[in-house]
């Protein structure tokens, strides 16, 4: 039976990396082989470890160059490229490579509060500091264009007056930790018919 391999790439802590994974674990038809990290402190890197699955780290130094990134996926036999909390840009090189076969989670509703520098809790405190009334995950095909790409799935969530960015982001989180793993699910299906 054909078992598709998947990267998950990092930067920071890996609660998305780690749900993915462990989401995936009985699968006998999807295995998350590898995880990358920009970053040679991420504690998604430990999560990785402790889950007993491969890592590597690719300094975004290294990233444009596919004589350092092909090999190491190649090596793994990868298929798909899961972007979780990745911060670089993705190079045009594995956008070539992988055609339609890389994802990014984006904690907002895209287009919304999208582009560069437009990460993280920088998301939160923009969607406070506008006053919406809601916010939510966007899952998106990667494309040259940053936060750009054709839009798989939304899932939102209401917002109060109340609501400051470290609420936002708790509300956001339970949105990527129930969605996330069924929409790849989902996305790998579609693939392997």
């Amino acid at each position: 039976m054909y078992v598709m391999n998947i990267a998950i790439f990092v930067s920071g802590s890996g609660s998305n990396c780690e749900n993915v994974i462990q989401y995936f674990s009985g699968s006998d038809k999807y295995c998350i082989a590898l995880v990358v990290s920009s970053r040679a402190d991420a504690y998604a890197l430990e999560r990785a470890k402790r889950l007993g699955v491969p890592s590597a780290v690719v300094p975004r130094s290294e990233l444009n160059q596919p004589d350092t990134v092909l090999p190491l996926l190649c090596k793994h036999q990868i298929g798909f490229i899961v972007l979780a909390g990745f911060l670089p840009l993705i190079p045009d090189y594995l956008l070539d490579t992988f055609p339609h076969r890389i994802v990014n989670i984006h904690p907002a509703l895209l287009p919304k509060y999208g582009g560069k520098g437009m990460w993280g809790h920088h998301v939160h405190e923009a969607v406070k500091a506008a006053g919406e009334t809601e916010t939510g995950i966007t899952i998106h095909y990667v494309t040259p264009v940053c936060d750009g790409g054709e839009i798989i799935a939304q899932f939102s969530t209401t917002l109060t007056p109340e609501d400051t960015p470290d609420t936002i982001a708790e509300k956001v989180h339970l949105l990527e930790m129930k969605h996330f793993p069924q929409v790849l699910e989902g996305i790998f299906e579609q693939i392997s018919r």
